[in-house]
């Protein structure tokens, strides 16, 4: 009886997996990349509507990458994507330049050569992106085998953020009360100490 139930469970599971349906990967053609979809070329710039109501707003941010190893590459798509979500909400953009200004030759025949030297630095610290969620995923193959991800993430805003009651303080204070020295457990180990003495004196 035991057999019989073991292969019918094994027959309905292989149907199950045969049956699913499964993602196929394009190859591209060339070794310049003449496609992507059309979701990644959206302008993820600015918040948009997401949801039924008119003050379900989303930011956007869209991320690629290329690597051998199918979900590294996926990964890593998804790391890009998280910036541009964090850019958004807390990016500053700061300026340097520099300027030398150098003179050559002998003394009645000098030229003056100048240099002059810009950075751009774009920096992003300690920006929360909790409950951001995928709403686009593709994948593609290159002609030399690797895999191409493309990843489209969206961080709902206020009450349609899954996560907006959650805070790093709650997760912290959960994690302390499970240590040594927490109220709860100097409680515990008070009891437990106050139940050996007890023992003892039977």
């Amino acid at each position: 009886m035991l057999k019989y139930i073991m292969a019918v469970a094994f027959i309905v599971l292989s149907g199950c997996s045969y049956n699913s349906a499964m993602y196929e990967i394009t190859k591209e053609q060339t070794d310049m990349v003449n496609s992507v979809p059309k979701w990644f070329m959206a302008d993820y710039s600015s918040i948009k509507e997401c949801g039924d109501g008119e003050k379900d707003l989303c930011i956007f941010g869209a991320g690629t990458s290329v690597s051998p190893d199918l979900n590294l590459a996926i990964e890593k798509a998804k790391m890009i994507a998280k910036s541009e979500l964090a850019d958004i909400i807390k990016g500053e953009m700061n300026k340097s330049s520099k300027q030398f200004i150098t003179e050559v030759g002998e003394t009645n025949n000098k030229s003056v050569v100048a240099e002059v030297e810009s950075v751009l630095v774009n920096s992003i610290k300690e920006t929360p992106v909790r409950g951001y969620e995928i709403f686009a995923q593709d994948v593609t193959q290159t002609s030399h085998g690797y895999y191409r991800a493309y990843v489209g993430l969206r961080l709902p805003m206020g009450e349609l953020n899954k996560m907006y009651n959650y805070t790093v303080e709650e997760a912290v204070n959960a994690y302390v009360s499970k240590k040594t020295g927490s109220p709860a457990t100097l409680s515990w180990e008070e009891l437990m100490m106050n139940e050996d003495e007890d023992n003892s004196i039977q």
